[in-house]
């Protein structure tokens, strides 16, 4: 389907938008074949080249060569449609070629994180029956030594970097393995699958309890998510995405990887995480999937910055961002222009501009999802001129259930519900929906699916929402809940939200089940409490200060001061310290960076339980 726009003053029709409909490709394969039909030079991918140490492009005619290469190998492995083979590499063009390889022969992939642990990963593939596993690095085979070929049966096991020392036995590197099949002459894949509904991918749930589940999505149910959610934010062929976000999660897969080929935009690969300052500077990416920890992190090194400037450099940014907020709130339609916006140009060319030349300068979008982001940090970036929105969805929902529009921006809430989707507020207020997006239910689980998928449809997403003029609010998670001794119910999420919102707390986990008040188990970011501790007189070592009293009532008068306006029973009386950050490698993190509350409980449970020593009615 093209679109064009007509240039009034010239009369020249230029191409705005070049989308593949749901229908027109078919499955996720076809798209591919359909985007090279339509624009085959055109840049699909730009990937960093560590041997030239520079930025390489890739074609949509170069990339289905790659994947008709990739096809061609796997058809040696004799495999059937249906079976699975995964994959576990960090963001990459090969990522992708693998992955559309598989499905065009008809297979299942079922994507794992680059990072997760030996343990999960063994899980999965003994759940799912792996066949083929493709890994990136020897470094990955090793930390995965005690899974071997002959796990759940699995066929191939497939190292696409191997080190210059022998692979361990029963492993293969991908170069020799891709080196004895011959790419097809007319160089492009084929695809087998002619039914949308059949099964493309099992993605499995990085759950804070218990065992990942095993969603199970069809070619429709990603391309149709894809397809709804252009309806609400476009693309254009022109636009570049800077994907960061690990391919395993199904928000970057959908959004990152098959929308853009939907829309005919290009792909950058950013080298890592902590180089994610100087991918955005070279690749000026007009949009980017993020989750709520980056523009955390960014806000957190801004206020640091901000402290240590000058009472007029402060004033400067607090008066940009003041006035930037009208601004975005005038260009919205709703507030009424005032004559203090004349100084809005200035002022953001003092402020805005630079903070947006951090992540690239061209940026159009950026959209934020995974978890809910903090309202006054979303309102700063707004303020400032970063073309900031939010999101909402599950893995089960292929994933996106909303986003703002980027015209229609309310920053408390997750956006409108995707076209084509429908929604019903159930029982204490959980939201409810039904769409072409809907995955068909969890692997091998069928009492697991009942519990969340009714026979006509309609998903349970066990989150609490509130609707207003169209628009979804997140208002916590029904699992997640708290229940206080005295039979008051506090959803946690926005009282962690507001106190993360104080650079110095790094991570926190408020606490309360069962007991007569709230409590903070903290974690606090080392940079920021050396500052404090320097200005209070606190030891260097926060364990240290902790240990001897004087810590906690100064990290209670912090967390006070970020709850203002909160109902007295969302207060905090107590705080704990953690020694360490909760992470993916001591098993308190999920690879998607949700923090496994029962877990941390666990772990925690003795210091804990001093803070209400006393208070025990």
């Amino acid at each position: 389907m093209l679109l064009f726009d007509q240039t009034a003053t010239t009369g020249v029709s230029t191409r705005l938008f070049d989308l593949i409909s749901t229908e027109e490709a078919v499955s996720l394969c076809g798209l591919l074949l359909e985007r090279v039909a339509r624009t085959p030079d055109a840049v699909a991918y730009v990937q960093f080249d560590e041997k030239s140490q520079t930025w390489l492009e890739t074609t949509w005619r170069d990339t289905a060569r790659l994947v008709a290469h990739w096809q061609a190998a796997l058809m040696r492995e004799g495999l059937s449609p249906g079976e699975r083979v995964a994959l576990m590499m960090r963001n990459r063009r090969e990522w992708v070629a693998f992955d559309l390889a598989a499905l065009g022969l008809g297979l299942v992939t079922v994507p794992l994180y680059p990072d997760d642990r030996a343990e999960a990963v063994r899980h999965i593939l003994e759940d799912a029956g792996v066949r083929l596993l493709l890994l990136e690095t020897a470094e990955q085979r090793t930390k995965l030594s005690t899974i071997d070929t002959t796990l759940a049966g699995m066929k191939r096991l497939l190292v696409l970097e191997p080190a210059e020392t022998a692979l361990p036995e029963g492993s293969r590197a991908a170069t020799e393995w891709l080196g004895e099949a011959l790419t097809p002459v007319d160089h492009r894949p084929v695809d087998r699958v002619d039914n949308p509904d059949a099964l493309a991918t099992i993605v499995y749930t990085s759950g804070t309890t218990g065992h990942p589940k095993g969603v199970m999505l069809s070619h429709r149910n990603i391309l149709w998510n894809a397809e709804a959610s252009l309806k609400l934010i476009p693309a254009r062929p022109e636009d570049r995405f800077l994907s960061f976000l690990p391919l395993s999660h199904t928000l970057e897969r959908t959004a990152g990887y098959v929308l853009p080929i939907m829309a005919g935009s290009s792909v950058a690969f950013a080298r890592s995480i902590p180089q994610l300052a100087e991918d955005l500077l070279q690749i000026q990416p007009t949009v980017m999937i993020a989750v709520p920890r980056i523009f955390e992190r960014v806000h957190a090194r801004l206020r640091e910055r901000l402290d240590g400037e000058s009472a007029l450099k402060r004033r400067l940014f607090e008066h940009a961002a003041s006035i930037g907020w009208d601004r975005f709130e005038h260009s919205q339609g709703r507030a009424s222009w005032h004559p203090r916006l004349l100084v809005a140009p200035l002022l953001d060319h003092l402020v805005g501009a630079k903070i947006r030349a951090r992540f690239g300068g061209r940026l159009r979008v950026a959209v934020c999802g995974g978890a809910p982001l903090a309202p006054d940090i979303a309102r700063v970036f707004i303020a400032l001129g970063v073309p900031l929105v939010q999101g909402y969805g599950l893995t089960e929902t292929s994933p996106v259930i909303s986003v703002s529009p980027l015209e229609d921006n309310i920053p408390e809430s997750v956006g409108r519900p995707l076209p084509g989707l429908e929604y019903r507020i159930g029982e204490l207020d959980e939201l409810i929906v039904r769409s072409p997006g809907v995955m068909s239910g969890y692997w091998n689980q069928p009492q697991a699916t009942a519990e969340v998928l009714d026979r006509e449809g309609w998903l349970k997403t066990g989150d609490q929402v509130r609707v207003q003029d169209g628009h979804l609010f997140i208002t916590g998670r029904i699992k997640d809940i708290l229940v206080l001794a005295n039979g008051e119910k506090v959803p946690p999420a926005d009282i962690e939200m507001a106190i993360s919102g104080d650079p110095l707390f790094e991570q926190v986990l408020v606490i309360g089940e069962g007991r007569p008040f709230l409590s903070a188990l903290v974690v606090l970011n080392p940079d920021v409490y050396t500052e404090m501790a320097k200005a209070e007189g606190l030891p260097s070592d926060p364990m240290v200060a902790d240990a001897d009293g004087r810590l906690e009532p100064v990290l209670h008068g912090r967390i006070e001061g970020r709850l203002t306006g909160f109902p007295g029973h969302a207060k905090i009386r107590r705080v704990a310290l953690a020694a360490c950050p909760w992470s993916i490698e001591n098993d308190r993190m999920t690879p998607t960076m949700k923090l496994k509350r029962a877990k941390i409980l666990a772990d925690y449970r003795e210091a804990l339980t001093r803070l209400y020593v006393g208070h025990e009615h």
